[in-house]
């Protein structure tokens, strides 16, 4: 009895220590993007190109893999509380609404703009601008910024953000011109939600799929639920995020 007690003054415990981590991270990312946004600096003043070896990595090629390392935490850990949010508190608020398509892709796009820039990737945007459709704005952007941080992984040099209405439902497509999602990971966005299993060769927590699913289970609308989907091709031949709502 004591420890059921108990487990709620932990839980709080963890997510009060889970927000200060991800405050933390966020300063560090902050920093890393505007140190980024000034661009490379001169190295031929510094290194006598005679001396310099293409393979080293540098300063800046290394605070690029820098940021997309600190994304990645923070992506895990903005998850991690709004699954607390959700889970451990049944009554805190889902807030859909209408929103203008043209603000959502335009928030998603700042979001990521530095980190594309530093890793000379193209984010291709395709959506109608006038559209509006009814979701929670700040859920919607979390799972589309983790979908387009996970294609940076995967892709050669661009990133496609596609938003369009498909019958009765909003899909929102990220895709890249990689060489796909490794069958591990599409059988892991096949698989259902209470199927999902840590994978510690791979260092895949899973958490990102869970969340993106539980986000469209929530969108709901006449008896219908929103649904996500992981596959190879699409426009840009490489993997291809899909996120439908009702």
């Amino acid at each position: 009895m004591d420890d059921q007690a108990g487990a709620p003054e932990l839980f709080l415990f963890l997510a009060s220590t889970v927000h200060d981590m991800k405050n933390s991270i966020g300063v560090l990312s902050g920093t890393l993007e505007q140190l980024l946004s000034a661009g490379p600096a001169p190295t031929a003043a510094v290194v006598p190109a005679t001396d310099a070896d293409p393979a080293e990595p540098t300063p800046y090629s290394q605070m690029a893999h820098m940021l997309y390392q600190t994304r990645r935490l923070n992506d895990n850990l903005i998850q991690l509380l709004a699954l607390y949010k959700e889970v451990g508190k049944p009554g805190y608020p889902f807030d859909p609404a209408p929103q203008q398509i043209s603000e959502l892709v335009e928030q998603v796009a700042s979001q990521a703009r530095i980190l594309l820039k530093s890793r000379g990737i193209t984010l291709e945007l395709d959506y109608a601008p006038e559209l509006i459709w009814s979701f929670d704005e700040d859920l919607v952007i979390g799972v589309l910024v983790h979908a387009i941080n996970n294609a940076i992984r995967y892709t050669r040099d661009r990133v496609r953000l596609a938003i369009r209405v498909d019958g009765d439902e909003l899909e929102l497509r990220v895709e890249d011109n990689g060489d796909g999602f490794p069958p591990a990971m599409l059988e892991a966005g096949a698989a259902p939600m209470e199927q999902s299993r840590v994978n510690f060769l791979t260092n895949s927590s899973g958490l990102g799929l869970y969340f993106s699913r539980e986000v469209a289970r929530m969108h709901k609308h006449r008896q219908r639920s929103g649904s996500i989907a992981l596959s190879n091709g699409g426009t840009l031949g490489g993997g291809c995020f899909v996120l439908r709502l009702p």
